[in-house]
């Protein structure tokens, strides 16, 4: 398998086969974001991604499922991606699902039927990245689509019966905007109703804008007590039911999980346990992305 730079999966993709499909990410402008920076996005040749699948055949077959990388997969043309999903559905038999990184521009690129298609050729997995569910924030942060967007993406994939994980970041607010950030999210994640959330805690890249506004002092980064508000807060302003709900993240303070609404009870009074100091945070030094 023959990887081009930094490949990023989600935690869940731990034991996946990791199929690079592209280099880089579509977008790539947002000011938090250092995983790319400097990378010109492309899609890799299909002779390499037919290779790789090929060499997944030999070597992979305990593996049960496969992620396309890296960011925002999704963008590949319509009859490309079918292509890949076909020879990994020949070549992997075994294979029970196809993971992949989705911005909301490129599934508001896609159909319904087209979303649906893929999904028969086993697609069965979308990764959204939210980040805020306050559009200024997001206009700051440059993540180049509004609430409206991921909506209307959501929607979408849940139309088509895909399985989708969001992500939600704390701190991406700063201080001056930390609870609107958080009752903001809340809301548009219960409007997204996603079958997976994903907390993470923003960690300062010093490759990004966002470092040089926090070295300027335009950016502050809320506290760890801070950050926890903004979880309990974003908690209680999500109401969508049957929803897995994870800040387990290495970059989390507090690691949670469990499953809404029946477990949202337990959560906001272990939070509440945390912000009184009763329940003791990761260290720093073992947070990470």
């Amino acid at each position: 398998m023959l990887y081009e730079g930094n490949v990023i999966r989600p935690p869940s993709e731990a034991d996946s086969i990791i199929l690079q499909v592209t280099v880089g990410c579509s977008h790539n402008r947002c000011t938090f974001c250092g995983a790319y920076r400097g990378v010109r996005f492309r899609m890799k040749g299909e002779d390499a991604v037919v290779q790789d699948i090929s060499w997944a055949s030999r070597a992979c077959t305990r593996l049960h499922s496969v992620f396309l990388a890296d960011g925002d997969a999704l963008v590949i043309p319509m009859d490309r991606l079918v292509r890949i999903l076909q020879q990994i559905k020949q070549q992997l038999p075994w294979v029970r699902r196809v993971g992949i990184y989705a911005n909301a521009r490129s599934i508001l690129r896609r159909s319904v039927s087209d979303l649906a298609e893929l999904k028969e050729l086993g697609l069965r997995r979308i990764y959204t990245g939210l980040e805020s569910g306050h559009d200024p924030i997001l206009e700051k942060v440059n993540k180049g689509a509004t609430t409206a967007d991921m909506i209307t993406a959501a929607d979408r994939v849940r139309s088509a019966q895909i399985f989708h994980s969001v992500t939600a970041l704390l701190g991406i607010g700063g201080r001056e905007l930390s609870q609107v950030h958080a009752e903001a999210t809340g809301k548009v994640l219960s409007r997204m109703a996603p079958n997976q959330i994903a907390i993470l805690a923003l960690m300062v890249l010093e490759n990004t804008p966002l470092a040089r506004d926090v070295a300027g002092g335009i950016f502050q980064l809320p506290s760890p007590n801070g950050l926890l508000e903004e979880l309990h807060t974003m908690l209680e302003h999500i109401h969508c039911d049957r929803v897995q709900f994870q800040a387990n993240h290495a970059s989390n303070y507090l690691p949670l999980s469990g499953r809404l609404q029946k477990d949202k009870g337990s959560l906001l009074a272990m939070i509440e346990q945390a912000m009184a100091g009763k329940r003791s945070l990761r260290p720093e030094s073992m947070r990470a992305l």
